[in-house]
């Protein structure tokens, strides 16, 4: 995580108001963040249009660009694909939609899951990008996770990157045997590659656990001083879902 040679995909080092703050804080500020947003009725547009003006507020604060968030949305197809889905599988009543004959409440509802969902992506993709992994982790553990998830969490980021590169070298090695995946006779050598790469893993991490146990890792990981959280911190972050909620409350005022 913080070694050489470990990078993270989203996080960016950079000097800005964000990424002073301390994660937990940022975490309980996303989290509040979000709350608003899936509590906010469906059809109130005006009030998603607000949410998205503040983040986009907070992204430029971080100095992040359209084209870093937009790639990272990939994640919410999961997502996309149930909302599309949604107006063709819900019973109620039909409307014509793009020339189709769809279900009113299914289209509402995808709409709004959409909605939801991409505010939420795009608040966890600022959080992500201003926070790295390690202090991920140290956040997690002054909000009083459990100390063995919080262990677990490290140690997956921390070896992601080691296993991705024995997956590119074990790639490589096929590649410089003239070995290309072109039919389903070469499933029988992926899975080989898979169940070799699973036992190198195993094996990586028992080598791993030996070496702490020998250098008196007891089960529990060591914990730094804790510095006390400045109260503008504070307001700093929860700001964000200040703003959101306010948003929320004049929305249903006007509504």
């Amino acid at each position: 995580m913080g070694g050489a040679g470990h990078g993270h995909a989203v996080y960016r080092e950079r000097l800005t108001p964000l990424h002073v703050v301390p994660s937990h804080v940022k975490l309980v500020a996303v989290v509040s963040f979000v709350f608003v947003v899936v509590a906010t009725p469906g059809t109130w547009y005006p009030a998603f249009a607000g949410y998205l003006v503040i983040l986009c507020v907070v992204g430029a604060i971080a100095r992040l660009t359209i084209g870093f968030v937009v790639p990272r949305l990939v994640v919410e197809i999961p997502f996309v694909i149930f909302a599309l889905l949604l107006p063709f599988v819900a019973k109620g009543s039909q409307i014509e939609f793009l020339g189709m004959s769809v279900s009113e409440a299914g289209l509402l509802a995808g709409v709004a899951l959409l909605m939801k969902a991409t505010l939420s992506v795009i608040a966890s993709i600022v959080f992500a990008s201003t926070t790295s992994p390690r202090e991920m982790c140290r956040g997690l553990e002054r909000l009083r996770l459990p100390q063995i998830m919080v262990q677990i969490l490290t140690f997956m980021l921390r070896y992601v990157d080691v296993v991705g590169g024995e997956l590119r070298r074990m790639r490589i090695a096929r590649e410089s045997r003239a070995f290309t995946a072109r039919h389903l006779g070469h499933l029988k050598v992926l899975g080989h590659s898979a169940g070799a790469l699973f036992i190198r893993s195993y094996e990586r991490g028992e080598r791993v656990h030996l070496a702490m146990l020998s250098r008196g890792y007891t089960g529990t990981l060591p914990v730094m001083e804790q510095e006390r959280v400045a109260t503008s911190m504070w307001l700093r972050a929860l700001a964000v879902p200040a703003a959101a909620l306010a948003v929320l409350l004049g929305s249903w005022a006007f509504s």
